[in-house]
């Protein structure tokens, strides 16, 4: 009876013993390691790609933001505001219904299929409310409206996918170079800046591919935008 005592003890203190220095080690010393290591040399990665403007933190440059007009009585959604460049169309979001004293977004995609709406593989003058034809040519028109300035009207045929189309997050912060540069117009008209301004705004904020190779080049509209808002305030 002493003996099992004194195993059952002696393997007791073994195992808090395991517990305590494993605890240690994957508790504490593990997770300093990591974080110091990613302090020291991903610094931006680590804290969350944060874009600063005016000594805040004014968003994420991964994560796509909207540039809206505050929502008026009687709108069901909030209309661009034109003097800001706009991001990728965000159709797949939703709303949090469950815990409602938090204001959050829920990502996600429309689910449409590529042909949703078509007929015989082209989206019809009047396709279905609800498609993705639907989305895609109602987009398109608001584009153009937004986007055509006296003397520079933008056609269909000017427009690029990714200015009518959302991406499967819902949360693209990036635009393609062509998107950018067809809203150049429209910015500098709204900001009093000259075109040339905002195009050069534009081309310092283009990202070219990956190594050369990897991926498409892109603009992102939360860099973007804050450059804008310097060189407006700068006038």
């Amino acid at each position: 009876m002493n003996n099992s005592l004194v195993n059952t003890a002696r393997l007791f203190g073994a195992g808090l013993r395991a517990l305590l220095v494993l605890s240690v080690l994957t508790g504490v010393l593990y997770p300093l390691a990591v974080t110091g290591v990613a302090q020291s040399l991903f610094r931006g990665a680590a804290n969350g790609s944060e874009v600063r403007a005016d000594g805040r933190t004014v968003g994420s440059s991964l994560i796509g933001q909207s540039y809206d007009l505050p929502l008026k009585k009687g709108e069901d959604a909030p209309r661009p505001d034109l003097k800001w460049f706009q991001g990728r169309p965000a159709n797949g979001l939703g709303t949090n219904s469950v815990n409602t004293q938090y204001h959050l977004l829920l990502s996600g995609a429309t689910n449409l299929a590529a042909d949703s709406g078509a007929v015989r593989g082209r989206c019809p003058a009047a396709p279905a409310e609800g498609t993705l034809c639907a989305q895609v040519l109602a987009a398109r028109a608001a584009v153009a409206r937004d986007n055509s300035v006296p003397g520079h009207p933008v056609t269909p045929a000017d427009i690029p996918p990714d200015a009518v189309t959302s991406t499967g997050s819902g949360l693209d912060p990036d635009i393609s170079p062509a998107y950018a540069l067809l809203q150049v117009r429209r910015v500098a008209e709204h900001n009093g800046l000259s075109v040339a301004e905002v195009r050069r705004l534009v081309d310092a904020h283009t990202e070219r591919r990956t190594l050369g190779f990897i991926g498409e080049p892109r603009v992102n509209v939360l860099e973007l935008n804050v450059a804008l808002r310097e060189e407006a305030a700068r006038h």
